[in-house]
């Protein structure tokens, strides 16, 4: 169910129901669990809730867990493809990830961890562009620039 927070701020918020209806991710590779929609197809700010339980922790690391970067960066496309296709008119559409560009890994990200993950739209169309930056508070765990590909579900 979405919902606005306050007919003041017009921020959107897609919560877990919402996130299911727009994107096909299913367990274990739906990394989101809310995202907020500030401006409308320029940006949003998605929360990843790390706990112990992510079952990449078994293998990464078991006596040193650590979120993998890769899926840091998945995150974020997951928030930006939440934003874009959450709402009306997208609901035979889905996103391609085509590339990442600039990436760079800060800091580590370790169970317990609340993750932000802040969208930025730079480009928008059939081939859109996005920069992300995945946050620990005020810190920046990773960041990197991704291009992505708007399909038809049935041609794909």
């Amino acid at each position: 169910m979405e919902n606005v927070i306050s007919s003041q701020t017009s921020v959107r918020v897609v919560d877990i129901k919402g996130i299911r209806k727009a994107i096909p991710h299913r367990y274990p590779f739906l990394l989101i669990d809310k995202v907020e929609i500030l401006e409308e197809d320029k940006r949003a700010v998605g929360t990843k809730m790390v706990t112990i339980n992510e079952p990449f922790f078994q293998g990464h690391f078991p006596e040193h867990p650590v979120m993998p970067g890769v899926l840091i960066m998945e995150a974020l496309a997951q928030a930006a493809c939440v934003m874009l296709l959450s709402k009306g008119g997208y609901e035979n559409k889905i996103a391609y990830f085509m590339g990442i560009e600039e990436a760079k890994f800060r800091n580590p990200v370790f169970p317990g961890t609340e993750l932000k993950l802040h969208v930025e739209v730079l480009r928008l169309g059939r081939a859109g562009k996005f920069k992300g930056e995945a946050k620990i508070g005020d810190k920046i765990a990773a960041e990197g620039v991704m291009t992505f590909a708007l399909v038809d579900k049935e041609a794909s």
